[in-house]
């Protein structure tokens, strides 16, 4: 094992004896020594490194060994590293304090080297566990949803219970890349995906900037869920947005750009659970989700369809412009819809100064 590889331990005690002690036991177990001969020194030397664990003197003058403990655990990427206390006694008031004050365990001089690389490492091996669930969970979260990720630990007091099925009021959005079979056939696949990825990535930013959330990737598109009183208009400003962002994206060569469609549509949907006990999926389901899947399908590329109840719950906003609606039957649905193309309403002032300018 490299010196790189060892654990560190910083080792914070005022009597040398002590320190030459302990940097011997721990020297021999394989461990990296540091030393501060007091709790500002150490403080000092962490300012610069970040030990594997610490071992402290209860009973420096000044700042002793238990305030140290304190103000280690007041930082946030020292919460949860090993900590012991050294001491002369087993005073129960003073281990009391040091445990109230966060240390891990204690070790009671005369030090006893098995006693010592026993405590320790136990105790680092806690800690390099608790460090790879820590990257498990956090590349897990890549790959669920805010939302989703909540509704999970609410039930870790009592994992046995599932939460019911819920009917809301929400306003669904999806995104698609308009002519993605076409642009499979004439572009290498890793370039393809490269550039499937960066404009998803792109949306995804986009939905949560505006507080939604992603529900579901499908295939080359986006399922979002927007909620509260201000759902609609988060969802348009979101569209606005990614209409925005990906337009700026370098296509994909000379010919190839990756244009997207988007539809709204707002409604009452039932979310929950699907599936079995071994997979499930955290989903919105309803004839809303429908609508808004066959509007984003009837989009031109670049477009952004909303519903009329989208249209009615945002028209008096300075924000948005419309074209006229139209009355269309879309396939799946068996009565017509009334559809609106959305726009800023900042291009539409921008056409009237022009108009007013060439007068």
């Amino acid at each position: 094992m490299t010196d790189e590889r060892k654990p560190i331990v910083l080792v914070v005690d005022d009597h040398r004896f002590s320190r030459t002690v302990l940097s011997r036991i721990l020297n021999a177990a394989g461990y990296r020594v540091e030393v501060a001969k007091s709790a500002p020194e150490a403080l000092e030397q962490i300012r610069h490194c970040e030990p594997d664990a610490f071992i402290l003197d209860t009973e420096m003058p000044g700042m002793d060994g238990i305030e140290l403990c304190w103000r280690l655990r007041e930082q946030a990427r020292f919460r949860i590293t090993p900590i012991l206390v050294c001491t002369a006694n087993e005073d129960r008031h003073l281990l009391r304090s040091a445990f109230t004050a966060g240390c891990d365990d204690f070790l009671v001089k005369p030090l006893e080297p098995l006693l010592v690389v026993a405590r320790l490492g136990g105790l680092i091996k806690k800690f390099d566990y608790y460090k790879q669930l820590e990257r498990v969970r956090a590349d897990l979260a890549r790959y669920v949803s805010p939302r989703i990720r909540k509704v999970i630990e609410s039930r870790a007091e009592d994992p046995s219970a599932l939460p019911l099925p819920q009917q809301r009021e929400v306003c669904v959005l999806f995104s698609d890349i308009r002519g993605f079979t076409a642009l499979s056939q004439c572009i290498e696949p890793t370039e393809l995906f490269r550039a499937v990825s960066q404009h998803l990535g792109t949306q995804v930013e986009c939905v949560y900037a505006h507080h939604g959330y992603v529900d579901k990737f499908s295939g080359d598109g986006v399922m979002a869920i927007f909620d509260g009183e201000e759902m609609t208009h988060d969802a348009c400003r979101c569209a606005l947005d990614i209409m925005e962002r990906v337009g700026a994206l370098p296509p994909l060569s000379d010919s190839n750009s990756v244009p997207v469609g988007v539809g709204i549509h707002a409604g009452p949907v039932v979310i929950g659970n699907i599936g079995s006990g071994d997979h499930l999926d955290y989903t919105a389901v309803g004839e809303t989700v429908n609508v808004a899947a066959r509007l984003c399908g009837h989009a031109d590329p670049m477009d952004v369809i909303v519903s009329q109840a989208v249209h009615e719950a945002v028209r008096s906003s300075a924000d948005f412009a419309f074209g006229k609606g139209e009355s269309v039957l879309i396939r799946s649905l068996t009565a017509p819809v009334t559809l609106y193309h959305l726009r800023r309403h900042t291009a539409r002032r921008s056409d009237s100064v022009a108009k007013r300018n060439n007068h």
